[in-house]
């Protein structure tokens, strides 16, 4: 838990000095056009070819240290499998698909990933970890294996508020010696979708 508090705190913090430092001067997109997570034909892509930060949209592919991820499509609902979010929040539901490109087996957990939302009043709780995958069957587990070129597809759902539609979905690079690598942020709108998943 201090751990993920202290992941929380640093994702904030690099968002924050990004959001500051992009006021300034002009700065590379570090968009371009590679395959997709499959290998098919050129879908829109995202690498951390300029440092620090990378940023997409649905559908791009972010190509961490690690491992490629999409976000393959995202929507808001009332709730998921046993799971009904607190009064004034809503559950947000995001498919994402994780392609292992290391040179070993990776080991992957539910809270690799945050959402993350503006919140002017409280900044600092302005993100949430995915709901746990004891909710529903349809969730990513909440630790796997991915061997080497191997491919999952599967579903993250986070408890969120109820009254924001603009979201990203984060990923910080964190190596075996403490330190931290990239950040990446998918950035999207999510509609609703009635009733209950």
């Amino acid at each position: 838990m201090k751990k993920m508090k202290r992941l929380g705190a640093l994702i904030l913090a690099l968002a924050l000095a990004w959001s500051l430092t992009a006021c300034g001067g002009s700065r590379s997109s570090g968009t371009s056009v590679l395959p997709a997570l499959s290998g098919g034909s050129g879908a829109s892509s995202a690498d951390s070819s300029d440092g620090a930060y990378s940023e997409g949209r649905l559908g791009d592919v972010m190509r961490t240290y690690f491992f490629a991820f999409t976000v393959n499509s995202v929507y808001t609902c009332d709730s998921i499998g046993d799971f009904a979010p607190e009064e004034g929040k809503q559950v947000l539901v995001a498919e994402v698909s994780v392609k292992n490109t290391f040179t070993e087996s990776l080991p992957m957990f539910d809270t690799d990933f945050q959402i993350q939302w503006n919140d002017k009043e409280d900044p600092d709780n302005a993100y949430a970890s995915p709901i746990s995958a004891n909710f529903s069957d349809e969730l990513l587990p909440e630790t796997y294996e991915l061997a080497v070129d191997e491919q999952v597809t599967g579903l993250l759902a986070f408890e969120v508020p109820a009254d924001v539609k603009d979201y990203s979905l984060v990923y910080l690079e964190e190596f075996d010696d403490d330190t931290t690598g990239d950040f990446y942020a998918v950035y999207f709108t999510a509609k609703p979708q009635d009733g209950t998943v």
